[in-house]
């Protein structure tokens, strides 16, 4: 263990600068940049409160802050799964040259997705301030969902990237199954409109278990269960566990396929 710890030491500037490049080149050129990370989930939340608030009527308490803190967690999700897919890929001419850690590339990318997730985290604070909706103590425990759904969408974008050196049609059935599962998340309706039936395929979606327990702290002033921590631990682990074994069973072959 001490090794792998010594080694991530070793590369962790090399890190700092991959992160850094991914930012730099998302913004490049913008008028705004790093601005939009803050502007994006704002424009969004406005135009899902306009639209499915007064067309389709979902009678929810402070509706923008319900669908905001819905794309906190699922876009940081996407974000995360889909710049990591294609993190070996891209890094291709560098890989080729010299040594570094391969998990770094994927890991760069969801550290420069972490960021836009603070960004957003931010956003929303922002929100219930202007609302002067109360900030509850429950909020400052926000970072207990955060972390699992970061080391989940870890785990998927490290198989993500493994698998999509070789099989490229990955990158163009990812977004197909995003937008599918963004329907299988609670993000813009709430769960007590949906059929029994439904209602249970949506729970076996990982990340409606994060969004409840996200929403529960930062805007219901609830404690989650211990069932729903230690489920969603659990998910956390087995994925990012599954993420690791495939991408080292994988990445002696990245070289070939590239």
């Amino acid at each position: 263990m001490s090794k792998y710890i010594n080694n991530f030491l070793k590369f962790q500037p090399l890190l700092s600068e991959l992160v850094a490049r991914d930012i730099k080149i998302k913004y490049r050129r913008s008028v705004l940049g790093v601005l939009w990370t803050l502007l994006n989930p704002l424009f969004m939340m406005i135009i899902l409160s306009i639209v499915f608030s007064n067309i389709f009527k979902f009678e929810v308490e402070n509706f923008p802050l319900y669908v905001l803190s819905g794309q906190v967690i699922f876009n940081f999700f996407n974000d995360a799964t889909t710049n990591s897919m294609t993190s070996i890929i891209s890094s291709a001419s560098l890989i080729k040259k010299v040594y570094v850690p391969k998990y770094l590339f994927v890991l760069s990318r969801v550290v420069s997705s972490f960021i836009n997730l603070m960004a957003a985290f931010t956003a929303l604070l922002l929100v219930m301030m202007a609302t002067r909706i109360e900030l509850h103590w429950t909020a400052f425990l926000a970072f207990i969902p955060l972390f699992m759904v970061v080391g989940f969408s870890l785990g998927v974008g490290l198989i993500l990237a493994a698998l999509t050196v070789k099989f490229r049609d990955i990158m163009h059935l990812y977004s197909v199954f995003t937008t599918g599962l963004m329907y299988l998340t609670p993000i813009i309706y709430p769960m007590n409109i949906l059929p029994e039936r439904i209602k249970q395929v949506v729970m076996l979606n990982p990340l409606t278990n994060y969004l409840i327990m996200f929403r529960n702290l930062m805007l219901d002033n609830t404690l989650p269960s211990w069932s729903s921590i230690l489920v969603g631990i659990a998910e956390m682990v087995i994925v990012l566990i599954l993420g690791v074994y495939v991408f080292y069973k994988k990445q002696d072959e990245f070289i070939l396929n590239i």
